[in-house]
C-alpha cells in the first residue's frame, strides 16, 4: 500500500464528506427519538380499561 500524500489526502477528504454527511443526520435522529418518546407517553394516558371484559360479557 503507498503512503503517498495524494492518497492521504483523498482519504481525508473522502472522510470529512461522511464527517459532514453524518452531522446531518444526528438532529434527524434526535427528532424522531423525541417524537417516539412524546408518543410512549401518549399511550400511557390512556385510561384503564379492563381487558378481561369482552365485549360479549357485558
Amino acid at each position: 500500500m503507498s503512503d503517498s500524500p495524494e492518497k492521504r489526502s483523498e482519504w481525508r477528504a473522502i472522510f470529512y464528506v461522511q464527517a459532514r454527511v453524518a452531522i446531518l443526520f444526528v438532529p434527524v435522529v434526535a427528532s424522531l427519538l423525541l417524537i417516539a418518546a412524546l408518543a410512549g407517553n401518549d399511550r400511557k394516558s390512556v385510561p384503564d380499561v379492563d381487558r378481561t371484559v369482552t365485549g360479549s360479557v357485558r
